[in-house]
């Protein structure tokens, strides 16, 4: 398994997805939680809304692994706040940033978390907040390190002028169809093309790139936004066509061709997958491993619809 950057040290390049589980049993987690370790992931991502109900998919999984300390030692634990889908409404504020990361850490049987994002921008987040939680919850030893999700550069910075903790990741939509934020640079300035459309706040790859942020991409497999899995899809002929003849090449499957893509970029990107069958997990763990060759990223960029001046 690859390993990225990632804070002050290095992680999995693939992360298992928890936000599907919180309709399977005990087995079912068990089993997806094993063939990730298996296959070098220990990385495990949550989020207090993910399952339906607030920490729903976080009480899943702590039920079904009550993981013994030594174990919980052994692997990464993230999980994000700030959706408050009841209300309708995000929320940063220090009470409700530290109320969920309790009600965290009691779902998930734990009594510390290695990474908490903050989940989408709220629009009226005062950052003078956000750093008196964190300070808060590093200071008490309930969070190790923090990051955002969905962030654009000058969201990012607008939290760093009080937050004084480095933000170490930030999660955001990349699969090889959805990738404005690798696309949009390649065709700037294009008057017309729909491509050169700025969505992420002008340049997210490589402001992170330079500040040391860890990019976590979500929903790697989904052509769009949530419109579907462009793997195996008809409306996709000519991307399928290239990584059925590369997963061929490398004799891995598709799912680990379109792993690869994303981790062969040199932002040393981490894939969050949501797929709760074991064997894509391990599928996706072993395309991480593929280096691809510039002409063949290419390829899958052009076949993907993307325009390349």
């Amino acid at each position: 398994m690859k390993s990225v950057p990632f804070g002050s040290t290095t992680a999995p390049a693939v992360i298992a997805g928890m936000m599907r589980i919180s309709d399977k049993d005990d087995a079912q987690i068990s089993e997806l939680y094993r063939t990730a370790r298996d296959a070098g992931i220990d990385f495990f991502d949550h989020a207090d809304i993910y399952g339906g109900a607030m920490h729903a998919c976080e009480q899943r999984f702590g039920d079904a692994l009550k993981l013994s300390p030594s174990e919980r030692s052994e692997i990464t634990l993230q999980t994000k706040c700030g959706i408050v889908p009841a209300e309708g409404m995000f929320d940063f504020s220090y009470e409700h940033i530290v109320a969920q990361v309790d009600g965290s850490l009691r779902a998930l049987g734990t009594d510390y978390l290695d990474v908490l994002l903050l989940h989408r921008p709220d629009a009226l987040v005062e950052p003078d907040e956000v750093a008196r939680a964190f300070d808060e919850l590093e200071s008490s030893g309930k969070v190790r390190a923090f990051g955002v999700s969905n962030h654009t550069p000058r969201q990012i910075d607008l939290l760093r002028t009080a937050v004084r903790q480095p933000l170490i990741a930030n999660q955001v939509q990349l699969s090889i169809t959805h990738a404005p934020i690798i696309t949009q640079p390649i065709a700037m300035n294009m008057l017309g093309e729909e491509q050169s459309i700025v969505r992420d706040g002008g340049g997210i790859v490589e402001y992170c790139r330079i500040n040391g942020i860890t990019l976590q991409a979500w929903s790697p497999f989904q052509a769009g936004f949530f419109s579907g899995v462009f793997l195996g899809n008809p409306d996709h002929p000519e991307l399928n066509a290239v990584i059925d003849r590369l997963a061929a090449r490398y004799d891995v499957t598709p799912t680990g061709i379109a792993t690869a893509w994303i981790t062969r970029h040199p932002a040393n990107m981490q894939v969050v997958l949501g797929t709760t069958t074991p064997q894509r997990v391990a599928d996706a763990a072993a395309g991480s491993d593929i280096v691809l060759t510039r002409a063949e990223w290419y390829e899958l960029f052009r076949a993907a619809g993307h325009l390349l001046p």
